[in-house]
């Protein structure tokens, strides 16, 4: 079984249709995996999906949001406590502010 047919398998187990980069997913969870500690990969992973969801993101949405994502962990220190706003993308949805609403 290839990673291609766990995904698909999954999809369909999950009920859902969707177009997935693995290898965008992939990268983003080294990243995290690398520059804040290993359990924050599959958090952030999550939460990238939740954010793509949030927000009905386009396939170039979800490459923005990773590349936020990635950002943060590559200035990430353990010790930052407040975090710096990166550029606003525009989400399609008419809410410009770069933040994820938790509804």
């Amino acid at each position: 079984m290839t990673l291609r047919d766990w995904i698909n398998e999954l999809c369909d187990a999950l009920d859902i249709e969707t177009e997935l980069d693995e290898a965008l997913v992939l990268d983003v969870a080294r990243d995290v995996a690398h520059g804040v500690e290993r359990p924050a990969a599959p958090i952030t992973t999550y939460l990238l999906g939740y954010a793509a969801a949030v927000h009905g993101a386009s396939p170039a949405t979800v490459e923005e949001l990773a590349g936020r994502a990635s950002a943060l962990a590559e200035k990430w220190d353990g010790r930052t406590t407040e975090v710096e706003r990166v550029e606003d993308v525009d989400l399609g949805n008419g809410d410009d502010d770069g933040l994820v609403d938790a509804d």
